[in-house]
């Protein structure tokens, strides 16, 4: 298989490390060799949080600046500071709602419009999709859940070395049985999402 090195980042309380764990775990389980870590991890509530998810042999789960393959921003304004991470040609998924940062939430600090944010990733990717992910987590009883309209996608796009079944598979044996419907569910609605998105 390709070797493909994965970004991921979001804000406290939204779930990344738990969809960092998810990925990593259903990459093992297909027989995919695997390394994950975090760059920032386990932030307050509101804080940045970063990992990486890197397959096909990799011996660190260490990713320089311009390494990802692919960036997972479930909150817009982080995905655009992903950038970073992207290399040239590279591919974004990224959740179109915004969760203000407390500087933005008490009018102290300005940050970039949505439509200034897709022009500029969009301009620095080969392809990128945004997603309603939290606003459709949250029409499925949890804002988390919307994670995997994200992870439901990016197994839907080929570009990982196994599709959707494995990911509904993943979320059967490592997420609790309460949440299971609603997180399955998600990743078929992303999954439905981006192809529409290729019509």
């Amino acid at each position: 298989m390709n070797r493909i090195r994965i970004y991921m980042t979001g804000v406290g309380g939204q779930g990344t490390l738990t969809a960092t764990t998810l990925l990593s775990r259903i990459a093992v389980d297909e027989g995919v060799d695997v390394v994950a870590g975090e760059i920032h991890g386990m932030a307050q509530r509101g804080g940045v949080v970063e990992s990486t998810v890197l397959m096909g042999g990799w011996k660190s789960p260490k990713l320089d600046l311009g390494e990802a393959d692919i960036v997972l921003g479930f909150e817009p304004l982080e995905a655009l500071r992903g950038l970073r991470y992207l290399r040239q040609g590279g591919y974004v998924f990224g959740s179109s709602d915004a969760i203000p940062t407390p500087g933005m939430s008490s009018g102290k600090e300005k940050g970039p419009s949505y439509g200034e944010i897709i022009n500029f990733v969009k301009k620095s990717s080969s392809k990128a999709w945004f997603f309603p992910a939290r606003t459709i987590g949250l029409e499925l009883g949890s804002p988390q859940c919307g994670n995997n309209i994200l992870l439901g996608a990016l197994c839907a796009s080929n570009l990982l070395p196994f599709g959707l079944e494995a990911l509904e598979r993943g979320i059967c044996r490592y997420l609790p049985g309460k949440l299971q419907a609603c997180n399955i569910e998600a990743a078929r609605r992303g999954a439905a999402l981006l192809t529409e998105s290729l019509l």
